[in-house]
């Protein structure tokens, strides 16, 4: 419980206004960082196992279609708004979604139950993650 109350705290600290949300970008997000979700990496399960259908903390994804291997574009935009909670833009090092699944030897936060899923910030994800919340794709113009 006291786990639970500290995750909320932390997440309220760093919820954004959609003013905020807007600056991040969705295309983005949903081309680069939501297939990270759905992802199986060697020793982890899925971001998406937990923080579906199962999860009573402050990231939760929308739970895939019967049958189906990606969301719906309402469900992307969904999974954006909350994801977009859980991040200071401009601010990766700041930003909740960033900090619970890095080690905390790298700088992430030891309360992360679902174990680490990036040892250290020069994993490839972690930096698609870092490159979302500080916006350089965006000013970058870039196509994804």
């Amino acid at each position: 419980m006291i786990l639970k109350t500290l995750l909320t705290g932390i997440a309220l600290q760093c919820a954004v206004t959609a003013a905020d949300a807007q600056s991040l970008d969705y295309e983005f997000f949903k081309a680069r960082v939501e297939p990270i979700f759905l992802q199986k990496r060697p020793g982890h399960t899925r971001c998406v196992v937990c923080h579906a259908e199962r999860s009573n903390n402050a990231f939760r994804l929308e739970k895939l279609p019967a049958g189906g291997s990606s969301w719906t574009e309402e469900q992307s935009r969904r999974n954006y708004e909350m994801a977009s909670r859980l991040v200071v833009p401009g601010k990766p090092d700041s930003s909740l979604l960033l900090l619970q699944p890095l080690a905390p030897e790298a700088g992430g936060n030891p309360y992360h139950s679902g174990g680490r899923q990036f040892e250290t910030k020069n994993d490839p994800r972690w930096k698609i993650l870092a490159e979302w919340v500080a916006g350089r794709a965006a000013r970058a113009g870039r196509a994804y």
